[in-house]
């Protein structure tokens, strides 16, 4: 997968972008690398890479504005860099439409881990969740409610009319789906839908959560103090 991976990668900082830019190529990633944002957004248009890699403090546009202009055209994988693991830049990042975030300095192992993690669940997007705990009987139709979810083809409809969700968003609705009205911890959504071995950020999950309700309902998922979320049969 790696070998045939592009990645857009935007740094400001010159060693940073130049030893990660080496590092990723090492590995086997085709790197694309842009010092600001406005060379970013043009080389995404252009390219059409894979992922994207965007700092959250570049000049000309900011790392969160390039996320969205990237959100506005394309579910590609985001992944923001940020310097403090408590800044209020990571959740606006997440608002902006980033699947994932890694904190800087970051060891390159690391990043090469979270970027084929991402990748994974994009290249599977359906994930299998649903499948594993067994596919209806009408092919594949969940509803719940104004809310129909097809587990094939990985469409949603809400009141008939279609949600444009991401991939990491239909991931999560899913494994929501494959058991309603189970209560699902937030590390447990780390481990399935983000494919984290170790343990994460949990804001990851409530942003992503926030984003699912704002799309498919907000009372639909249901927040259990103390315990996770689980999707109201």
């Amino acid at each position: 997968m790696a070998d045939q991976t592009h990645v857009l990668f935007v740094e400001d900082d010159d060693v940073i972008r130049e030893a990660t830019q080496l590092a990723l190529e090492r590995d086997g990633f085709v790197v694309t690398a842009m010092p600001d944002g406005l060379s970013g957004l043009e080389a995404f248009r252009a390219d059409r890479p894979d992922i994207a890699l965007l700092d959250v403090m570049v000049p000309g546009l900011d790392g969160v504005s390039l996320c969205r202009r990237i959100r506005d055209e394309s579910t590609v994988p985001v992944i923001m860099l940020s310097a403090r693991a408590d800044s209020i830049d990571v959740v606006l990042g997440l608002e902006a439409g980033a699947d994932d975030y890694v904190t800087k300095p970051f060891d390159g192992a690391v990043l090469v881990a979270r970027i084929r993690a991402v990748l994974r669940r994009f290249g599977h997007a359906g994930g299998g969740r649903a499948e594993e705990q067994g596919s209806p009987a009408d092919g594949g139709m969940l509803t719940f409610g104004d809310l129909a979810v097809d587990t094939e083809g990985m469409e949603v409809r809400r009141a008939g009319r279609p949600v444009a969700l991401t991939p990491t968003e239909m991931r999560l609705l899913l494994e929501f789906s494959s058991a309603p009205g189970t209560v699902l911890s937030r590390d447990k959504l780390l481990e399935r839908v983000w494919d984290y071995g170790w343990g994460g950020d949990t804001r990851v999950v409530d942003v992503h959560v926030q984003r699912l309700r704002q799309k498919i309902g907000q009372d639909r998922i249901e927040t259990v103090r103390g315990f996770g979320y689980k999707l109201k049969a």
